[in-house]
């Protein structure tokens, strides 16, 4: 096994360093995984890996990323809610990695809700 060098582990610190600043903290933004079991098994893990990555891609200091227990709608998982400050938050559903980069891209950085994966917006009832 190789060593670990001091090098090495500031890498990991900075790395870890990143991920806990998109989880804590007051931003400009925020975007909710739901991880209740059902989101887990439809993929959740995979929408926030992906939404992860992509702020760290577009190095967004002022996302902040939560999760969340399931939100009642099993069938429409993954789902992510978008809370962007003065705005009413959007649920989007039937989440995949490529649609949750899509939505950080055009959403969260663009300002402009994403209707073809949107629920409702304003709150949990379609309409």
């Amino acid at each position: 096994m190789p060593r670990i060098t001091i090098d090495d582990l500031k890498r990991i610190k900075d790395s870890a360093r990143q991920t806990i600043s998109a989880r804590a903290g007051v931003g400009r933004a925020r975007v909710t995984v739901h991880m209740g079991t059902c989101g887990i098994a439809a993929g959740a893990r995979e929408v926030m890996t992906a939404l992860l990555h992509g702020i760290e891609a577009q190095q967004l200091s002022d996302v902040l990323v939560t999760t969340s227990s399931c939100a009642g709608l099993c069938s429409h998982e993954p789902m992510a809610t978008v809370e962007i400050i003065g705005e009413p938050p959007v649920k989007y559903v039937d989440l995949t990695p490529e649609k949750i980069a899509d939505i950080l891209t055009r959403h969260v950085v663009g300002g402009t809700v994403v209707p073809e994966y949107a629920l409702g917006r304003g709150s949990e009832t379609t309409g």
